[in-house]
């Protein structure tokens, strides 16, 4: 489920709490200059009750304290949004896995593409597609209940080492019965950065941009060998 705290609300709402608090100590201001007139002008021999003043006073009190109580729950908001972006930082760098059908094939890395049987299957597939729904490549994948997974190299049935850039998956798989079977998938890749949207922030795959929510797990890029030429 997805926060409906944002940067943009957070924002909005302290904006609001700000303008109440104004709006609060202008009308208090005038309570008070109202208040002072009716004193200095009221009937010695026959005083004006102030309980309707007290009341007034009371009133103002209460309003400032929800005011007070919004302005914490507004830096608590902040608080948090700030942490948000800390996380998101720290994955910067690193390799994820997450909850999609959509995979960022960088022209190099393999993608891992995981998926979960729940039961023992008669045929299972895992199809590769350009954007445009164009089948790239098409693997026998395993068919034993549980969590699988399969590796798709960036090349197309005939060899062919595809472009980068952003591929759809799906795995189609069958039960003992032939009926067919609902399969989730999670892919594999490297994060380049964060970004915000609509006050929301996610994470950069490629050109993909992933939820925070939909990461199942993160892990350090393994080194690369360096290539070394002998000199002739």
């Amino acid at each position: 489920m997805a926060s409906d705290v944002t940067l943009s609300g957070a924002i909005n709402k302290a904006q609001n709490t700000a303008q109440q608090s104004v709006k609060l100590a202008e009308d208090f201001t005038q309570f008070l200059t109202l208040l002072t007139t009716q004193l200095q002008n009221q009937d010695p021999l026959s005083p004006m009750d102030s309980t309707e003043f007290t009341n007034q006073l009371v009133q103002f009190s209460q309003v400032e304290q929800s005011i007070n109580t919004n302005q914490k729950l507004d830096d608590l908001l902040s608080l948090q949004l700030g942490s948000i972006s800390s996380v998101a930082l720290g994955y910067v760098g690193m390799d994820v896995t997450y909850t999609s059908a959509e995979m960022n094939w960088d022209g190099t890395e393999p993608v891992n593409v995981n998926y979960g049987l729940s039961a023992q299957a008669s045929v299972a597939k895992v199809n590769v597609y350009k954007e445009d729904g164009t089948l790239v490549r098409s693997m026998d994948a395993p068919k034993s209940p549980g969590a699988q997974s399969v590796i798709w190299d960036g090349k197309d049935n005939n060899g062919n080492v595809m472009e980068a850039g952003t591929y759809s998956v799906k795995v189609e798989a069958a039960d003992k019965d032939s009926k067919p079977m609902t399969v989730s998938t999670a892919v594999s890749g490297n994060v380049r950065g964060i970004e915000s949207q609509d006050g929301v922030v996610y994470l950069l795959v490629g050109e993909r941009a992933i939820a925070l929510n939909s990461v199942i797990n993160a892990s350090i890029p393994k080194p690369t060998t360096p290539t070394t030429t002998t000199p002739s």
